[in-house]
């Protein structure tokens, strides 16, 4: 198995693993889901595939589908004790197809993105997780941070 960057080619199939990531989420939690976020989605990949600020990383599956896949994005906001320069990572994203799971696919590309983080010289890196992967994540070294995750939605 290897791990290799997304193409423009794998956006529809990017598109079918977000899809089956966000119905599992649902499984666990309440966020909000708008019908028609697919074209924004792929929209997004586009412009954001061979960008410094942003790694997809993928698995290949017979037929030309995709396996697994993750995005990493660097993010910046202000300098502070923990982060002197500010920067932090986000991976979101992180999917296998059913029919693909328990075979290391995910355990890859979560070390590829991992590594791109270590060669960029991101030091924090932070992501979401469904109880399914949460121990795969603890595995790489994920800790809760001490502080509650909490968000606002603006619903009006």
């Amino acid at each position: 198995m290897s791990v290799r960057d997304a193409t423009l080619d794998d956006i529809p199939e990017l598109v079918r693993l977000r899809q089956i990531l966000a119905d599992r989420m649902a499984l666990d939690g309440s966020l909000p889901v708008e019908e028609d976020w697919r074209p924004a989605y792929a929209e997004s990949l586009a412009e954001r595939l061979g960008s410094a600020d942003t790694a997809v990383y993928v698995v290949d599956a017979p037929g030309k589908r995709l396996a697994a896949c993750g995005v990493g994005l660097i993010f910046e906001r202000m300098p502070g004790p923990s982060l002197p320069d500010g920067r932090y990572g986000y991976i979101q994203g992180m999917a296998t197809d059913p029919g693909h799971r328990r075979r290391g696919h995910g355990r890859a590309v979560v070390n590829a993105l991992l590594e791109w983080y270590r060669r960029a010289g991101v030091r924090r890196v932070d992501l979401h997780a469904t109880s399914d992967a949460e121990a795969l994540y603890r595995e790489f070294g994920f800790i809760d941070d001490g502080y509650p995750s909490l968000t606002w939605w603006n619903r009006s």
